[in-house]
């Protein structure tokens, strides 16, 4: 008997376990838990008192609400503390930066001459404003037929593109001649770049230089940049040689392999043109007025 009475006791203990704590709590009153409806539905005034979204007496806000009067200025993240003697940080618009970028240095032949031309650029400053120092110019014959160099002031006025303000100055055969300068520069859409700048000086004139140019990008070195440049005059300029209206237009490819991004040699033909009294002024110093160009030069970058 005893023996039987231990089994059924062992038995007992086990059915009570194997059903674990909701057996213990089916004896409990559902009334005496805490929290319990006690007939407010969910939506009656008691309880929603006694939820915490009303901030009552001794209980926060979830969200929303007044901060408390010694709560921490959110914009005051570094809670007082500067850098000491550790020199501020200085943000990348904050830096003077340089580059050169000489874009033709090269060899020039036609059918019955040789020379030698340059176009160049270089900046100095920051993002939103620098110097900007832009040459271009040919010898032939050891001396220097034109040249024109220009010294500006670039600012920034959207992401691509920046307005261009400073002086000209044309030399070389011919009167010396001085400008106003301004314009714009930077990137067109689909990746043109384009410089369009304006010209005045005394006596009511004014000049206009157009340049354009893309890079097509044949292989990751190997790349064709077609150009093409205009140049135009309200007033003819006996002097120098240069008629009213459309002076001269030069389109041209070249094609270049980047060893690096700062160096490539490269090898184009352009073709040149003049128009107007400027083509009367060749003829008559007896130079072509529409001559094709084979050129051979060096890209670099600094």
């Amino acid at each position: 008997m005893k023996l039987f009475a231990a089994a059924v006791m062992v038995l007992t203990l086990c059915s009570a376990r194997a059903q674990g704590p909701a057996a213990e709590m089916g004896t409990m009153n559902p009334d005496s838990m805490p929290g319990a409806d006690n007939g407010a539905g969910p939506e009656s005034p008691d309880n929603r008192d006694s939820m915490n979204h009303g901030g009552g007496a001794g209980r926060l806000p979830m969200q929303g609400g007044t901060a408390p009067p010694d709560a921490r200025d959110p914009h005051a993240w570094s809670d007082g503390y500067d850098f000491g003697t550790i020199p501020r940080p200085r943000f990348a618009d904050e830096h003077n930066f340089a580059a050169l970028l000489v874009d033709q240095l090269e060899y020039v032949r036609t059918n019955d001459d040789q020379s030698a031309a340059y176009d160049l650029q270089a900046w100095f400053g920051r993002d939103y404003d620098r110097a900007v120092f832009k040459a271009e110019g040919d010898y032939d014959s050891n001396k220097l037929q034109d040249a024109r160099t220009e010294l500006l002031w670039g600012h920034a006025v959207a992401v691509f593109w920046d307005t261009q303000l400073g002086i000209r100055h044309d030399s070389g055969e011919g009167r010396n001649r001085n400008w106003l300068a301004f314009g714009v520069q930077g990137l067109a859409p689909y990746w043109f770049e384009v410089e369009a700048t304006g010209y005045l000086r005394g006596g009511n004139r004014a000049a206009l230089r157009l340049d354009a140019s893309y890079e097509l990008l044949l292989t990751q070195k190997l790349i064709l940049q077609p150009r093409i440049e205009a140049n135009a005059y309200s007033k003819r300029d006996a002097s120098r040689g240069l008629g009213d209206g459309l002076s001269d237009l030069v389109p041209g490819l070249r094609l270049r392999y980047e060893f690096r991004r700062e160096i490539a040699p490269y090898i184009g033909v352009e073709w040149s043109r003049k128009f107007s009294d400027t083509k009367d002024f060749a003829r008559a110093a007896g130079e072509d007025t529409s001559e094709t160009r084979f050129v051979a030069g060096l890209r670099f970058l600094f």
